[in-house]
């Protein structure tokens, strides 16, 4: 059987065990397109093979950048790690700049391509990237270079000796990939993962999922670019779970009632965004049918694991279920037994209503630096509870400093920042990688995040406020799309609100008030400010009076990625929102 050492070892493992049919699943023209595992290594190999006869050295970078999950960026990734040369994945969705810096940085000398768009910006600043050999693109695009021209120049097997050779000499301490993150402030960072890095956090997460080998389908659509959803790739691959790879965002639903996947990843504000459609269609209901709905709601809002509840609240979630809950099963599938979320904070609500209603949701906590996981949640053998990020993963040791900081070791910590060695030395200290978040073990073991340890910041009373703690019980309100809790140095908190329109459209509908039709307008209202209001209030409560949000300011822009404000993983850019709404800050506070 293949010891996998390195990331390439993962489909020759599933291979010897189960000869998947569908190993990668990609939708093209309407139609969901099937590779074996045998097809997606031999094509992997061809890969290889070409890159090799291009020149393609050790060592040499070669980007990929795709709007979506593909088949061919499985297979580009595992022909390239072959040749003992690294992928550079990148977010689609950041700016033309940063493609110039990260390809300028990293010295790429391929690139590889999803589709027109993506084409279109590299194409601006292609010219400023002098190490760029090639550009290959995975849709047919007229004029342009094919990835397909690869598989045909490396359709000779009679020089497959040479990728055996190149295999053999990777070493599972040597770099596999570089990670830009999308950071929240300042240029991207490149994380330098090892094969060793990635493997171990693969093998040594592995036993937290509860599904059996060969048995299940994955759906996947979280941007592989990020190690998050690429580690979770590599589990499947070593569960031999067969990956589905979701069209977009726009046509997951329509997906899910295809492929009817058992397990899938998530990002909170995508759950949170999946749990307000739910809940506004339950408004519409009328009569025993609403009233059923908000009782299941309800109860699935109490929800405590292993039956800590009691009996008849057991009794009354069975009903539940076979009601109402089952209905949600529907929507995703039929056949969702789990969900891991990652990324960012989830809201305990989500988790207890999504477990309620018989689709786990298992939080895990990492980062890129840690390759991800650090530690996640498991249903089973009471390894579960809302509100942590479980327990640690086998291998990995965690410390909590002085000041909260949580510190953490082990072989999934990266190898360090490229071409950084200041930066590296400054977040990794006696082989303890300072994470920048504030966290604590409960008696059992189990971490908890309480915020980031560079958000928190201090009123001029001297008292600390930690940000993410407010903004994610403030983002429970239907009312409120973003937020951004602001007054470091000041004498009270306030916030940065940019209202959820579609919502506040519909209130106003029902109230039959006219809050006019632009954005601007709707922020100007004063009922709807009045009712924002009341929505603060009610959430303050939760809060000591130090921490309460005292006033808050309306934005008409839509917080997005192209707008600058959110990360590519959706995380809030403090800065910029500072720096976008400086006229908003001086308004609240002088």
């Amino acid at each position: 059987m293949t010891k996998i050492t390195r990331l390439f070892d993962f489909p020759y493992y599933q291979l010897e065990k189960n000869d998947l049919p569908d190993a990668l699943v990609t939708k093209y023209n309407g139609e969901w397109v099937k590779t074996s595992t045998q097809e997606y290594i031999d094509k992997a190999n061809a890969i290889s093979r070409a890159l090799i006869s291009m020149g393609v050295q050790k060592n040499d970078k070669i980007a990929i950048i795709s709007s979506t999950n593909r088949t061919e960026w499985n297979i580009m990734d595992i022909g390239t790690l072959q040749t003992g040369a690294q992928t550079v994945p990148i977010y689609p969705t950041i700016s033309e700049q940063d493609y110039e810096y990260i390809l300028n940085h990293s010295e790429a000398k391929y690139c590889f391509v999803s589709d027109v768009e993506v084409l279109r910006k590299l194409n601006q600043i292609k010219a400023n990237v002098p190490s760029l050999v090639g550009v290959y693109t995975f849709d047919e695009i007229s004029g342009e270079n094919n990835w397909k021209d690869l598989l045909a120049i490396g359709k000779d097997t009679s020089t497959q000796n040479f990728v055996e050779e190149r295999k053999n000499a990777v070493k599972s301490t040597d770099l596999a990939t570089i990670i830009y993150t999308s950071g929240t402030t300042g240029k991207p960072k490149g994380v330098m993962l090892s094969h060793n890095n990635i493997v171990s956090n693969v093998i040594d997460s592995s036993d937290r999922i509860p599904l059996a080998e060969g048995a299940a389908r994955a759906m996947s659509f979280l941007p592989i670019c990020h190690i998050f959803e690429r580690m979770v790739v590599y589990i499947y691959q070593y569960y031999s779970i067969s990956i589905y790879f979701g069209e977009s965002i726009d046509k997951i639903s329509e997906n899910f009632k295809e492929v009817k996947p058992d397990v899938f990843s998530v990002v909170p504000r995508l759950l949170e965004k999946v749990y307000d459609k739910i809940y506004a269609k339950g408004t519409e209901l009328t009569g025993i049918k609403k009233k059923l709905f908000f009782w299941a709601i309800d109860l699935g809002l109490k929800y405590e694991p292993y039956g800590q509840n009691g009996w008849f609240y057991e009794f009354q979630l069975k009903i539940a279920r076979k009601l109402i809950f089952s209905k949600w099963q529907e929507a995703l599938g039929g056949n969702v037994k789990l969900m891991v979320s990652g990324s960012a904070a989830l809201q305990t609500r989500l988790t207890r209503v999504f477990a309620a209603a018989g689709m786990s949701v298992v939080e895990g906590y990492g980062l890129s630096e840690t390759s991800p996981v650090i530690s996640v949640n498991d249903m089973r053998n009471k390894l579960f509870r809302v509100g942590t990020v479980g327990k640690l993963i086998k291998n990995v040791e965690v410390k909590i400093a002085e000041d909260g900081e949580i510190l953490c070791k082990g072989p999934n910590v990266m190898m360090g920042y490229y071409k950084d060695e200041q930066q590296t030395a400054d977040v990794i200290k006696d082989g303890y990688f300072h994470t920048g978040d504030i966290g604590e073990f409960d008696k059992d073991g189990f971490l908890r995040i309480t915020d980031r340890k560079k958000e928190m910041f201090k009123t001029s009373g001297g008292k600390y406020i930690a940000p993410q703690i407010l903004e994610n019980t403030f983002k429970q309100s239907r009312f409120i799309e973003q937020i951004m809790v602001i007054g470091d140095g000041q004498k009270m908190p306030a916030a940065i609100i940019q209202p959820s329109f579609d919502f506040v459209k519909e209130w106003a509908s029902i109230h039959k008030i006219n809050i006019g039709n632009t954005n601007e307008e709707i922020i100007s209202n004063s009922e709807v400010i009045n009712r924002i209001q009341q929505e603060i209030d009610t959430y303050n409560t939760k809060f000591g009076n130090w921490e309460k949000i005292k006033r808050f300011e309306l934005t008409p822009d839509i917080w997005s990625i192209d707008g600058g404000q959110l990360t590519p993983t959706l995380k809030l850019k403090r800065k910029v929102v500072l720096e976008k709404y400086k006229g908003l800050y001086d308004k609240i506070y002088n």
